[in-house]
């Protein structure tokens, strides 16, 4: 979760992007939630590898790992050299089973699997390869080879960034070995690397295939998977928070609405996520995310997003304006 999220911008500048909420929830939150509901027996630990998020954001990571009832743990990679490195920075909690996730996308999957696999490597098909590592299998799904982006069509089953290893201490020693031996790939320490010594060792890794794969990278695809979630959704969570104030004004559905938005004089939605105590005046919102104690005055807004304590009025259709900013009169 270290990354500086640029292509989120601006509204990545104040809240790092797993914390970006999506139909009223940080990504990160949704992926540790959805983790434990479908994973058969309790998580004892949720460790996060972060930048310099600043305590607030660190007080949310606790209260997510709480909400599940396990124990919080914060690690910190302070220089970008690759994605097994990373894990590497989480070694003290690297034991038993473990699961290990990217935390800037989210999925639609069933999580359910043999805890005594070796491992197992969600994977989806996807029409351009060459952007993702990808892995090729045998006919009983076991996983034969692994390739980081390549520029030759090897296959075109891409690793999401989700894994199941049986052993976490094993892995912490294969991530050491590449480290010490400082053995990367374009330049950083690669968990495909790692991944093919330990299949080159003998741990045999299963495919599993995930149903739906959702980008949060940047501003269309947040928007593009808020609405996916908030379609998911309707009927699983209570969407619109009983305190929400309708002054002559609609809400059609799936919606977020959040504890103490106001609405006066305004239709919100399909596909609309507002945060707590924001209040939109005179406005027609639609497939857009206005995050929580903002004001949205005289607007018809679609495909935007509106970041956090912003105050915006004007009729432009698509808008991305960042945490404390102000448009309009």
């Amino acid at each position: 979760m270290a990354g500086r999220g640029s292509r989120l911008r601006p509204h990545t500048l104040t809240v790092p992007k797993p914390l970006v909420p999506i139909a009223g929830k940080a990504i990160v939150q949704r992926i540790v939630e959805d983790f434990a509901f479908s994973f058969p027996q309790e998580i004892e630990e949720v460790a996060f590898i972060i930048g310099d998020f600043g305590e607030a954001a660190e007080q949310q990571l606790q209260q997510i790992a709480e909400g599940i009832g396990a124990k919080c743990s914060i690690y910190y990679q302070e220089e970008p050299l690759g994605p097994a490195h990373a894990i590497a920075c989480a070694k003290e909690s690297l034991e038993g089973n473990c699961l290990v996730a990217f935390a800037d996308t989210l999925f639609k999957a069933d999580f359910h699997f043999d805890r005594e696999e070796d491992g197992l490597i969600w994977v989806q098909q996807v029409e351009d390869p060459s952007a993702f590592g990808v892995v090729k299998l045998d006919e009983q799904k076991y996983i034969t080879d692994f390739v980081e982006k390549s520029p030759v069509f090897v296959s075109d089953l891409a690793i999401v960034g989700i894994y199941y290893f049986r052993d976490g201490a094993y892995l912490r020693g294969q991530i050491d070995y590449l480290i010490e031996n400082d053995i990367r790939d374009k330049g950083e320490f690669q968990i495909t690397s790692v991944l093919e010594n330990m299949k080159e060792a003998g741990v045999r890794f299963r495919a599993a295939s995930i149903e739906e794969w959702l980008d949060c990278g940047n501003k269309e695809n947040v928007l593009a998977t808020n609405q996916r979630i908030l379609d998911l959704k309707q009927n699983q969570e209570n969407l619109v928070d009983p305190s929400v104030q309708l002054e002559n004004s609609v809400i059609i559905p799936p919606c977020y609405i959040g504890e103490g938005v106001k609405l006066v004089n305004t239709v919100v939605g399909p596909f609309v996520s507002i945060g707590p105590q924001t209040i939109v005046e005179n406005s027609i919102v639609g497939s857009s995310i206005i995050q929580a104690n903002s004001k949205v005055q005289n607007a018809i807004l679609e495909q935007s997003i509106i970041g956090n304590h912003a105050q915006y009025s004007g009729r432009r259709d698509e808008v991305s304006l960042g945490d404390f900013s102000q448009f309009g009169h």
